[in-house]
């Protein structure tokens, strides 16, 4: 017995525990009862991991649910979940501290008119927690005899001389920061499988690994914005003045003011919470050009605008966290140059892992639903000949309403980056019809410019990173590696003053012995910011012991 025949297998195994990964699970259950499913998470427990917007388009739900759950809707725990719709549905743009126009007339005649910005209306779709829909849908998924294990840690993932049938290696637990084997040493199990699932989220290690391994192309350069979030418990006059059912996306300031600067992609998100919260966002394209920005200097500036501020003012952040949002569109997502199918072979890319972000609708939550269905169908449907796993899911992509989402935004984001916000932003009425620009990662676009907005005082990063309740053992080897020191030293610190200490959310890096290092690495929110945006693309982020990182319950 030789090569990945000698490991431990499974016939469908899925990395990641987020809404595409639990979707996957549950359509291949459905689709073929018999076939044994595993899915394995690197947080601590469903939902940990788990942080968005979290606006929900409740089709991708029934359609995931509704062959095997009968009368799932009507279920106490559906209820807890879905218990807020959108009934009042605001796009501000905002002009300096004090003003905010209501645009979202113009944006409902845009849809009439079927012109792009039109699909940003948001009006009958549910608010959620992702963390709690992530636990639902995890329960679910075991109620169908799927294992869910969570605290397992994946890095890297091996293929045989086809491409196709896969073995995922676990990360090693028990090393000490040095890497020497403590007494508790465990060497991390490789799992066998007939076919796997790539549902980590956004930028995933083995997504990547396995992107470079198998030569999938991408017709563009993904691109990402950068979320930062906060749940803020309000007074009961302040939650009622607001209004439950309703939720506001912003432009304009503090990010976006089109004579003087900044010109930065993104925007700003309120919505009501459970138990009297407020959850406020700002969403920040990762092609920034600042050296000294960060985004939680925008989320500051945003919460201190008139029309945020009187909802939120005295108000005690109970819940926080931050996370990368793929950007770019239909030509990013990863495919097979010869055959177009995302992944090949036995190995499939779904959700935030491809890349099914629409940007016209700022929404990826139903897409990776419906991604997860589709790859959990092909899976079971191709047990008998895996290698075929890769084309059939790729054909049922193209069949949904994914494929049509994603063509119709397919350039939004790469002309926002060409023309800046205000031109692209006006361009995309025009949407598939837009030029499909080749942009330049992010991490190009750092400049010695200054954010002419920084507020007086700094951001308390310490108590943000607490309150996202993150946490690894702190005797573990650090998992963010910074390639070479002199190039920190001779180049950035020289040209942009060590940006990375500026932008990461949670403070892991600072200038120690005149070095730049990920010291505080327990910080980590598994962003990956850093590796996205360092100025000279020197940082890596690898993935540590499972379980740890961010204990998201409510985001």
């Amino acid at each position: 017995m030789t090569g990945i025949d000698k490991y431990r297998r499974v016939s469908v195994l899925i990395v990641g525990a987020g809404p595409a990964g639990l979707a996957a699970a549950i359509a291949a259950k459905t689709y073929k009862p018999d076939v044994d499913v595993c899915v394995i998470e690197k947080g601590a427990d469903l939902g940990n991991h788990s942080l968005s917007g979290a606006v929900l388009e409740g089709g991708s739900l029934h359609e995931l649910l509704d062959p095997v759950f009968k009368g799932w809707s009507d279920s106490a725990a559906a209820a807890e979940v879905l218990a807020a719709k959108v009934e009042r549905d605001e796009v501000l743009f905002m002009v300096g501290r004090k003003f905010a126009f209501n645009i979202i007339p113009s944006i409902k005649m845009a849809k009439f008119l079927r012109l792009g910005f039109g699909q940003l209306v948001h009006q009958g779709d549910y608010i959620v927690s992702i963390s709690k829909l992530v636990r639902w849908l995890g329960q679910l998924a075991r109620s169908l005899g799927v294992e869910v294990l969570c605290g397992f840690a994946a890095e890297d993932i091996q293929l045989d001389r086809n491409g196709g049938a896969a073995a995922v290696k676990l990360v090693d637990q028990g090393l000490d920061r040095h890497g020497n084997r403590q007494p508790n040493y465990a060497a991390g199990e490789t799992v066998a499988a007939d076919v796997v699932i790539l549902a980590e989220g956004t930028d995933g290690l083995l997504t990547e690994k396995f992107v470079q391994k198998a030569q999938l192309v991408r017709r563009r350069n993904q691109l990402y914005s950068v979320g930062v979030k906060e749940l803020i418990k309000v007074s009961s006059e302040q939650y009622a003045e607001f209004t439950a059912g309703r939720v506001v996306h912003a432009m304009g300031y503090p990010i976006w003011t089109p004579l003087l600067g900044p010109g930065i992609f993104g925007g700003g998100i309120m919505y009501p919470g459970p138990e009297e919260t407020i959850a406020v966002g700002m969403i920040v394209g990762a092609d920034w050009k600042y050296c000294d920005f960060n985004p939680q200097d925008a989320l500051t500036n945003f919460k201190g605008h008139r029309f945020v501020r009187r909802f939120i003012e005295g108000g005690t952040v109970v819940e926080a966290g931050a996370k990368m949002i793929p950007e770019g569109g239909y030509h990013a997502v990863p495919r097979d140059p010869d055959t177009g199918t995302v992944g090949k072979g036995g190995v499939l890319i779904v959700g935030d892992s491809a890349g099914f972000v629409n940007m016209l609708k700022i929404k990826g939550l139903h897409n990776a639903i419906r991604s997860g269905m589709r790859a959990g169908e092909a899976a079971a449907e191709c047990m008998d000949r895996p290698l075929s796993a890769a084309g059939r899911y790729s054909e049922l992509i193209v069949q949904s309403p994914v494929d049509r989402e994603m063509r119709s935004a397919a350039n939004f984001r790469q002309a926002v980056a060409r023309l800046g916000p205000s031109l692209g932003f006006a361009f995309s009425v025009l949407g598939r019809f837009m030029p499909n620009f080749n942009v330049e990662p992010d991490y190009k676009a750092m400049t010695a410019a200054r954010y002419r907005l920084k507020p007086v005082q700094q951001y308390d990063k310490d108590t943000f990173a607490a309150v996202a309740a993150t946490e690894h053992r702190e005797d573990q080897p650090s998992h963010l590696k910074i390639l070479d020191a002199d190039v920190c030293t001779l180049k950035c610190a020289a040209r942009f003053e060590t940006p990375c200490i500026t932008f990461c959310p949670a403070g892991v890096y600072e200038t120690m012995a005149g070095q730049v290092k990920p010291a505080n690495p327990s910080n980590c929110l598994h962003c990956k910011t850093c590796q996205r945006k360092c100025p000279f693309d020197n940082i890596r982020w690898t993935v540590p012991e499972g379980g740890g990182g961010p204990r998201y319950r409510r985001m």
